[in-house]
């Protein structure tokens, strides 16, 4: 028994609203413990709906529908519902009254093509629609099937859910397990390396592993299927102490966490602070660390100095170097993290400088060399990096920031 997701819209196919919908009702299907394989997004087209529901209905026991239930001609969910199954639209009064009230509650007269939305399958039952004007149904054409539509409009669609379609799942034997989910979060090894570690757990039953990759982080997702989150949770937490304990600092945190809120609670917890100097890339660092709550009590500020000037100036970092092995260099990252540290009184000193690109590269210092420099009470060091010019410069930057949080954070758990 499984079930199946239906977004229909043609403004999702071009791309120009984000499919928001599905990604809400696969969290909710998990929570419910109910199993779903399959998702699709159809246009505003009678025929591809209907294609699309033959496909859902032969291998799903549930479907639900977002979008298409509005009073515009392109607006087919309930028509191309009703005609695949052979069943009339009939206008259901109380939906009419209820329009009707609520368009006179706001000061307006319904539309005529309003009365659009009171059409529905004979037999279904109405899914109400609290917030909009866009009813959806509950509707069982046949004793082993369940359609749900819901409006596209989010906001309206997560109420209807969770007022009515979940407690008559429930009702219906639905929901009597959860699956309950961990995302354990690495930094600094490639997806390949990770899955060539943990390859045996890739193979479980109940919790199962997979991998996520993107944007330079690797994600390890434990689920497991239980009567509740407790005892879920109770499957997951040994499997993901052993990876955690191959994957050693590879492994920087769970679920929510970011390396900047990880940064973040290591310096806490030692009652240091930091403070950063940022070349390439601009305050990016500042700026992950002060998106964390609370971050104030460990991040006392940072200098960008993308000019030499401000790095010689501010910074202290020697002229002489500068000109010699340029400002991106291990020698200047090193004095760029030490300036800012004693600047600002800190514990720490962290620093970036490199060249983001798409310009400015030379052979011997291509795009996407970057150096972190690091500066502490045992002294300055420097970690050079080659991120690739293929990557662009937002993502080299991006790669940047979050490997000198990575670099902090090492040297924090290695002291």
């Amino acid at each position: 028994m499984s079930a199946e997701i239906i977004c229909v819209g043609t403004e999702l196919l071009l791309g120009d609203i984000l499919n928001r919908n599905a990604q809400y009702l696969a969290q909710q299907l998990a929570q419910l413990g109910i199993p779903h394989y399959y998702q699709t997004v159809v246009g505003d087209n009678i025929a591809r709906i209907k294609a699309a529901i033959a496909v859902a209905i032969s291998r799903s026991q549930v479907i639900i529908f977002t979008g298409g239930l509005g009073p515009t001609p392109d607006d087919l969910t309930c028509e191309a519902i009703a005609d695949f199954f052979g069943s009339p639209l009939e206008e259901r009064q109380e939906i009419l009254e209820e329009l009707q009230r609520k368009y006179a509650a706001r000061g307006r007269v319904m539309a005529p093509s309003n009365r659009k939305q009171a059409l529905i399958p004979k037999g279904a039952e109405i899914l109400p629609n609290p917030t909009g004007t866009a009813p959806g149904i509950i509707w069982q054409p046949r004793p082993d099937l369940t359609m749900f539509t819901f409006p596209g409009v989010p906001s309206e669609m997560h109420r209807m859910w969770e007022e009515t379609a979940v407690p008559y799942l429930k009702n219906q034997g639905w929901g009597q397990e959860v699956i309950y989910s961990r995302m354990l979060r690495f930094w600094g090894v490639a997806e390949s390396t990770l899955a060539e570690k943990v390859a045996p757990y890739l193979d479980l039953p109940n919790p199962t592993v997979a991998p996520y990759a993107g944007k330079g982080e690797v994600r390890l997702r434990i689920s497991a299927k239980s009567a509740n989150p407790e005892a879920a949770e109770a499957l997951i937490t040994p499997v993901a102490q052993e990876i955690q304990a191959i994957a050693g600092l590879d492994y920087y945190g769970a679920d929510n966490d970011n390396l900047a809120s990880v940064v973040g609670e290591l310096l806490r917890q030692r009652g240091e602070n930091l403070a950063v100097a940022e070349s390439c890339t601009g305050g990016l660092v500042g700026q992950m660390l002060t998106e964390i709550s609370g971050s104030s009590d460990y991040f006392w500020g940072g200098v960008i100095s993308y000019d030499n000037s401000v790095k010689a100036g501010l910074l202290e970092v020697n002229q002489e170097d500068l000109e010699k092995f340029g400002a991106v260099s291990g020698k200047v990252a090193e004095q760029m993290a030490a300036g800012v540290r004693l600047r600002l009184g800190t514990t720490w000193g962290l620093s970036i400088t490199g060249i983001a690109g798409p310009t400015g590269g030379t052979e011997s210092k291509p795009v996407g060399l970057v150096y972190i420099g690091l500066a502490g009470e045992e002294g300055v060091t420097s970690f050079e990096h080659h991120f690739g010019a293929r990557r662009g410069r937002s993502l080299i930057r991006h790669f940047s920031a979050c490997t000198a949080l990575d670099v902090l954070r090492r040297r924090l758990l290695l002291n």
